[in-house]
């Protein structure tokens, strides 16, 4: 057998998350049961570089599985694509790992998420189920200011779900950046990883600060306060995409 990396698109809307569940379909069983019939084989478990939830989106997810040696990478992003039909999943890359240590989930260094914010009084007619419909305008000014206090190494239990499992809550977010595009709001915050629910968090909270309900100060009480009760609330999953996974030396990098 030979291990290969996979980068993914998916729409995250028709999917009860990456993970397989037994309540519904996951991009994960779409995929394994799509390597499966490409060769001929047992389902084999496929490991990602991320757990989207339900609804969430991926332009650049990584996944590693395992396919016979005679698929040539063409062959694999070909054939999975064909066998995962009708599904909203589609294989852009395909390369061969080498490195019996690389993995898609440890090996990473920076992941790189997008949320969008439709800022307008009409609700998206195009778009619906990518976009947060925000119909108050939003000063996104002091939307940055709140966001520059989350960036670098902190303590972020006021942002994780109840629910996460991380052994801590320290994480370092490198880059939250907030900028307006006509009337679409576009949050892009990268980390070497995150908690759960930690981006969707941050924007449910600077939402409140766009609006005007709290100011930009709040932001950093809310941090310091190691509180999930205190902060914002979690911003629907529809507007979040996984848009790229880095590592040191790109697997996809001859794609």
């Amino acid at each position: 057998m030979t291990r290969f990396a996979l980068k993914l698109e998916y729409d995250g809307r028709a999917f009860v998350g990456w993970q397989r569940q037994v309540n519904g379909v996951s991009v994960q069983q779409v995929l394994e049961q799509a390597a499966a019939r490409l060769s001929g084989g047992p389902v084999i478990p496929s490991v990602a570089a991320g757990r989207t939830d339900a609804g969430v989106h991926a332009a650049g997810q990584v996944v590693l599985v395992d396919l016979p040696d005679r698929l040539h990478i063409n062959a694999v992003r070909n054939g999975l694509n064909f066998h995962m039909q009708p599904h909203a999943v589609a294989v852009l890359a395909a390369s061969v790992v080498s490195d019996p240590a690389w993995s898609p989930r440890f090996s990473a260094i920076e992941r790189s998420y997008r949320y969008v914010i439709l800022n307008r009084p009409a609700r998206p007619a195009l778009g619906a189920g990518f976009v947060w419909h925000v119909r108050h305008p939003l000063d996104v000014v002091a939307m940055q200011e709140a966001a520059d206090v989350l960036v670098g190494r902190h303590d972020f239990t006021s942002f994780r779900a109840l629910a996460c499992q991380a052994a801590s809550p320290v994480r370092t977010v490198d880059r939250l950046a907030i900028s307006r595009l006509k009337d679409r709001v576009v949050i892009d915050v990268s980390a070497r990883s995150f908690l759960h629910h930690q981006v969707r968090n941050f924007v449910g909270t600077l939402k409140l600060v766009g609006t005007g309900h709290w100011s930009p100060a709040r932001v950093a009480q809310v941090l310091a306060a190691c509180d999930r009760a205190v902060a914002g609330p979690t911003a629907p999953s529809g507007g979040l995409t996984l848009m790229h996974v880095r590592y040191p030396e790109d697997p996809f990098a001859d794609q």
